[in-house]
């Protein structure tokens, strides 16, 4: 039922490629947002039949906050779906992106043939009866030719014909640099579950990927090739082994060389602290290394010290931007379900808020604890692994809440008369900052146009 993030990494072509698996249907954790932080480029994967999904929008729209690298694949290709045209208009005017077609599906379902790969100039065909067989790309000089009749038939050849030739007219044709800008976004075509379409996709990521890139900090920019480490937590998991309450905290290298056994600072807390066991994520296993590189995601042993969003540097005091949390859509009392574990209950959700699951808010009026999450299969989660992980009970009650702001002002005496006139709706959340939970739209955009040197932020980083 939990739908984490998951990390890992596996080798293509001699390059180290890290994958951030988030999930972008309906519901999902507070986690995946942040989790884009932590990336240095983004496939988005679309479905033919379902086309652009609301969690997806929102989701690339944290990526164009930060100008992130986008390669969109169209999956799913063996099914029935949208017309790709359709589909491709879909994705410009509901994500807001610039495409470039690199591949194109030859039919699609029954029809399916295979791809066209726009980016090589071949074709590869589809096989319904080995489907985990891929056969080798079949090299075109001129789609003209003849012989794309002999490998597809004469219908299915007119139309790929059509389709590029209008393809290569009204699409722009692929330009790096623009991609790395995040102004234009690659597309392919194909079938994830049936490994098909994606070597084609592996092959252009491998060879047109951003390097690892310079991160925003408070302080300054810092670049990749800097001599000092440094890098940021931007991921919390509790409970790996819930027998053992073991923690592990996931680190994004900003710069430097990471080195097991070697000090390193905790801005945060003004600490030092030395890692022996950091670990590295490749396919399904994990492993501990000595060392790793910029762009490296590793996991660090926690026992409750760290937060998301902490920096760490070799000396330096320099605290990483951009890790935010954003507004929750759906909030809920949190009730203890059991009086004699408490003190487990309270123990297991300041976890679970830690990693990132959901965001914990304090009603100021009756200190009652309200759970403000994204998606509402959370709820759900949060409670399987109170009781399961924790051996507490919980129950909800429903919360009257259409956005979470987080408030703040330079005119005390504006910002007093609002907190007397909404005491109902203020809470703190678990970092002690001010948020006003709005009943509904009508009464945040009234609150905003009556107290105008008040400022209402719709995430936490301002």
């Amino acid at each position: 039922i939990s739908v984490a993030t998951s990390v890992m990494g596996f080798y293509y072509k001699d390059k180290k490629i890290n994958i951030l698996d988030t999930p972008g249907h309906q519901d999902f954790a507070e986690d995946t947002y942040r989790t884009l932080t932590a990336c240095d480029s983004v496939i988005v994967v679309i479905d033919v039949a379902k086309g652009v999904e609301p969690q997806t929008e929102k989701l690339v729209k944290v990526c164009r906050m930060r100008a992130t690298p986008i390669i969109v694949f169209i999956n799913k290709l063996d099914r029935e779906g949208k017309d790709g045209f359709d589909l491709i208009d879909e994705v410009e005017q509901k994500l807001g992106l610039t495409l470039c077609p690199m591949s194109w599906p030859i039919g699609m379902g029954q029809r399916f043939k295979g791809v066209y790969n726009m980016w090589e100039k071949n074709l590869n065909l589809y096989s319904a009866e080995n489907k985990q067989k891929i056969t080798e790309g079949t090299k075109l000089e001129n789609i003209e030719s003849s012989i794309l009749e002999d490998y597809i038939g004469s219908d299915a050849a007119i139309e790929l014909r059509n389709d590029v030739e209008l393809l290569e007219a009204v699409y722009p044709r692929f330009n790096r640099s623009e991609y790395l800008k995040g102004d234009l976004c690659p597309v392919f075509f194909g079938s994830a579950l049936n490994n098909f379409g994606v070597r084609e996709l592996l092959d252009c990521f491998q060879e047109i990927a951003p390097e690892p890139q310079a991160k925003e900090a408070e302080e300054r920019l810092v670049q990749p090739n800097e001599d000092s480490f440094s890098g940021f937590v931007f991921k919390i998991h509790a409970n790996i082994d819930p027998n053992h309450r073991n923690r592990i905290a996931f680190l994004k290298v900003v710069s430097g060389k990471f080195e097991r056994n070697k000090n390193y600072f905790h801005t945060r807390s003004g600490k030092s602290f030395k890692v022996s066991a950091p670990t590295a994520f490749m396919a399904s296993k994990k492993s501990t290394i000595d060392e790793a590189y910029p762009g490296d995601i590793i996991g660090i042993p926690d026992n409750g010290t760290f937060r998301i969003g902490d920096t760490f540097t070799e000396k330096e005091n320099l605290h990483y931007k951009g890790i935010p949390s954003f507004s929750p859509e759906h909030f809920r009392f949190i009730n203890n379900a059991d009086p004699l574990k408490a003190k487990q209950l309270n123990k297991g959700v300041d976890q679970l808020m830690d990693e990132g699951v959901a965001q914990l808010f304090t009603l100021k009026q009756n200190n009652r604890k309200i759970i403000g999450t994204v998606g509402a299969l959370q709820y759900e989660v949060i409670q399987y692994r109170l009781e399961h992980e924790y051996n507490a009970k919980c129950s909800y009650e429903n919360f009257p809440a259409f956005k979470a702001c987080w408030i703040e002002s330079h005119d005390e005496s504006q910002l007093q008369e609002f907190s007397i006139l909404k005491q109902r709706y203020l809470a703190e959340d678990k970092y002690g900052r001010l948020v006003f939970l709005a009943d509904s739209q009508f009464s945040l955009q009234m609150a905003q146009d009556k107290f105008d040197k008040i400022t209402f932020h719709m995430k936490s980083e301002f």
